[in-house]
C-alpha cells in the first residue's frame, strides 16, 4: 500500500510537471507580448479606425498585443463573458444605450479609478492627457459618476450643440452675430423688420441642448448639477426662473408655423426655414447639415454656427455636447496597461486617425485638423465657449412622471400661449420632486 500511495504520488507530479510545460501564461501571446483587450462598440464610424488605431499603438509598444472586440451588440458579446470572469481591459461603451450595461458596472462600483491617466504624458508628446483635453469634459457626472474627484471614465468621441444660422445672410445684411442676450432681443426687432423671424426650432425636444446650456449661463455649473440631480426647490431659483424666462421670449420671436410643424413628420419644415431665410437661428447639432445636405436653400446660403449668446457681456458663453465614454473594468487584468492605452487615444496620431473616419474627440485645437464645416462646427470651444454636458440623473420609473415632457414638451404650449411660465415653473418643480424621490442609489 505503501508502494502504490508513493508512485501515485510520482505520477502526479509527473503529470503537473508535463502540463506546466505545455503551459503559457493566458496573458502572454506565443511571441511573450502581452495581450491587450480591448472591446468597443462598432458605430456609425465603423471599426477600420480602431484597427489603425490599434496597429499604431502595437508599432508603437512593442510588448503589447492589441486583441480587438468591435461589435455593433458589445453588450451581448462582453457581457456574458463578465458574468462568467472574463473581462476586458478597455471597454469604449457610453451611458445611455438600453442595455444599460455601462450604467450596471457603474452601480455595482465595477469601475476602475483611471483618474492618473489626466497626468499621463501623451506618447510622444510633451502635454499631458489633462493639458490636451477641452475644459469641462473630465468635470462631468459621467466621467465622475460616484460625486467624487476620482474619474471612473474618460470622455472619447463629442458632438457640440448651438444655435445654427445662414452665415451668407448676416454678411448680407451687415449683421453681428449676437453675443449677448439683449444683442438677440435688439437683432429680433431688426429681422422683424425684414419679415424674418429671430428663431426657430425643428421639435421640442431639441430645447434639450439649449435649455442645458442656458442653466450653466444663469447659475453656474454647480447650479445646473443640482437641476440634473432634482436638488430641492432648485427650480425655485431666481436662476431657474431667469433662464425660462429667456425660453419664453425666445418663443415671442418664433417664426408663426414653427409650432404646427414641431414633430417627427414635420420637422425638417422648421430646419427648412433657416435654409430660406424666413429664421435668423435654430437650436441644433452637427449633424443638422448631413440632414439638410440635398435640401434647396437661399442662393450663397453657408452654414454659421455659434454658442449661446452670454448673459452679461463679462459672463460666459456655452455649448453642450454630447459625448461617449471609455473604461477599465475594476476586474481587468491589465489596468496600468490599459490606462496607458486610453492616453494614446488622445495622441495627434490616434486623433487624426479617428477623425478621418468622422469620429471627432475633445482635443483643443482638433479644428485645425477638420475641414470644411467640421471644421466650423468643433472650433467653438476654441473661440472661448464653454462646455456642457450630462443630463438628468436616473431615476427609477415613476408613473405620469417625465422630466423630458415637462421642461423641453412644454415649450410648444409656452410658444403658443396656451401656458404661462409660471404653471411651466410649478409643473417642472413638482416633476423635480417626484423624480429625487425615485433617484436610483
Amino acid at each position: 500500500m505503501k508502494r502504490f500511495f508513493t508512485l501515485l504520488i510520482t505520477l502526479v507530479l509527473t503529470v503537473s510537471l508535463f502540463a506546466s510545460c505545455g503551459l503559457r501564461d493566458d496573458d502572454k501571446d506565443a511571441d511573450g507580448k502581452t495581450v491587450l483587450k480591448v472591446a468597443v462598440l462598432e458605430s456609425a464610424y465603423g471599426k477600420k479606425m480602431w484597427e489603425d488605431v490599434a496597429a499604431a499603438y502595437e508599432a508603437d509598444h512593442q510588448d503589447i498585443k492589441i486583441e480587438l472586440t468591435a461589435e455593433k451588440n458589445l453588450e451581448d458579446v462582453i457581457g456574458s463573458k463578465m458574468k462568467s470572469g472574463d473581462y476586458p481591459d478597455v471597454v469604449h461603451l457610453a451611458t445611455g444605450r438600453e442595455a444599460g450595461l455601462t450604467e450596471t458596472m457603474v452601480r455595482e462600483n465595477s469601475l476602475a479609478d483611471i483618474s492618473d491617466i489626466l497626468d499621463e504624458k501623451v506618447f510622444g508628446e510633451e502635454k499631458t492627457v489633462k493639458e490636451k483635453l477641452i475644459d469641462g469634459f473630465t468635470d462631468t457626472a459621467a466621467t465622475h459618476p460616484y460625486g467624487d474627484d476620482k474619474m471612473y471614465m474618460a470622455p472619447m468621441f463629442y458632438g457640440p450643440c448651438g444655435l445654427f444660422y445662414n452665415a451668407a445672410l448676416f454678411a448680407e445684411k451687415n449683421w453681428s452675430l449676437p453675443t449677448t442676450w439683449d444683442e438677440m432681443w435688439e437683432l429680433g426687432q431688426k429681422a422683424e423688420v425684414e419679415n424674418i423671424a429671430l428663431f426657430t426650432y425643428p421639435t421640442a425636444g431639441y430645447f434639450d441642448s439649449l435649455i442645458y446650456a442656458l442653466l450653466c449661463e444663469t447659475g453656474g455649473v454647480d447650479f445646473y448639477n443640482d437641476c440634473m440631480q432634482y436638488k430641492e426647490g432648485v427650480w425655485d431659483d431666481k436662476n431657474a426662473r431667469e433662464a425660462l424666462d429667456i425660453v419664453a421670449r425666445l418663443a415671442s420671436y418664433t417664426e408663426p408655423t414653427t409650432v404646427a410643424n414641431a414633430n417627427n413628420d414635420n420637422y425638417l419644415k422648421n430646419q427648412q426655414l433657416v435654409l430660406d431665410n424666413k429664421a435668423l437661428f435654430m437650436p441644433n447639432g452637427t449633424w443638422v447639415s448631413g440632414e439638410m445636405a440635398d435640401a434647396p436653400r437661399a442662393e450663397g446660403f453657408k452654414w454659421g454656427f455659434m454658442a449661446l449668446p452670454a448673459i452679461e457681456s463679462d459672463k460666459d458663453r456655452y455649448s453642450y455636447t454630447y459625448f461617449e465614454q471609455i473604461w477599465v473594468p475594476e476586474n481587468a487584468d491589465h489596468k496600468d496597461e490599459a490606462k496607458d492605452f486610453i492616453a494614446y487615444l488622445y495622441s495627434d496620431k490616434a486623433v487624426k486617425i479617428f477623425a478621418e473616419s468622422g469620429a471627432i474627440q475633445p482635443i483643443q485645437g482638433v479644428s485645425d485638423m477638420l475641414e470644411g464645416e467640421n471644421k466650423l462646427f468643433y472650433s467653438i470651444y476654441d473661440t472661448g465657449a464653454k462646455a456642457v454636458m450630462g443630463g438628468f440623473a436616473a431615476t427609477n420609473p415613476v408613473e405620469g412622471v417625465s422630466m423630458v415632457d415637462t421642461l423641453f414638451g412644454t415649450v410648444n404650449s409656452i410658444v403658443s400661449g396656451d401656458k404661462t411660465v409660471d404653471e411651466w415653473q410649478e409643473a417642472i418643480g413638482k416633476a423635480s420632486d417626484s423624480l429625487r424621490k425615485a433617484l436610483k442609489k
